[in-house]
């Protein structure tokens, strides 16, 4: 529970919320970073900014379990510790600004994904068959996000999904990102130094600085 007085502390914007959120976080702390209480509702898009090195990574990483940290990170009301780590991270999906190849083409990093979404960001049938090597910075980050939405996470944790791509393929993928959660009833937490993207996709938005969320 956290403390009376340091619930009164936070900006209204991140005291906790009702039980129905999606994404709960109470009393997070890592390095020297903390303590975090917020809530992401679902359908909700938290958008997060600050400057270089400041711990936005750091702290997608503590909200995928990737990282050592004290504190609570509750999923539908079901505590991250609850659930084997593998099923957390499908659940709990993060997007990293650079993401791991594992085989030589494209195809074998998917199960099994429709047309219809390969071609909202972009692409045809025929980029299964390409060489990962051959791959833009652009082109992998589209195809990374695709490939995290195939096992369908409650919650998205995209570390700027966008950083790497033009105008016409960052308005595909904030759409993508805005029906996902729409239909899905996603939470999203969304960081990038983009502030008016943050200002197009978030429902609300907050800066990291001196370890703290501090609301815009």
């Amino acid at each position: 529970m956290i403390p009376a007085a340091a619930e009164r502390a936070l900006p209204p914007a991140f005291a906790m919320g009702g039980s129905g959120a999606r994404l709960k976080v109470k009393g997070l702390c890592f390095l020297a970073l903390g303590p975090f209480h917020f809530d992401v509702e679902r359908g909700e898009c938290l958008g997060i900014t600050g400057a270089s090195g400041t711990g936005k990574t750091l702290l997608l990483r503590a909200l995928a379990d990737l990282d050592p940290h004290t504190g609570e990170v509750f999923l539908d009301g079901v505590e991250a510790g609850a659930l084997p780590a593998s099923q957390w991270r499908r659940r709990v999906g993060l997007l990293p600004a650079e993401s791991a190849w594992w085989s030589d083409t494209v195809g074998p990093h998917f199960n099994q994904i429709a047309p219809r979404r390969l071609s909202r960001l972009g692409f045809g049938t025929e980029v299964l068959q390409w060489e990962v090597a051959r791959l833009s910075s652009g082109e992998r980050q589209r195809l990374a996000f695709l490939r995290l939405l195939e096992g369908q996470p409650a919650v998205l944790l995209l570390d700027e999904p966008t950083a790497n791509l033009d105008a016409e393929n960052t308005r595909r993928l904030e759409t993508l990102v805005r029906r996902y959660r729409e239909q899905q009833g996603a939470a999203v937490v969304w960081v990038t130094h983009d502030l008016p993207q943050l200002e197009r996709v978030s429902t609300r938005c907050c800066r990291l600085q001196n370890g703290r969320l501090e609301s815009l």
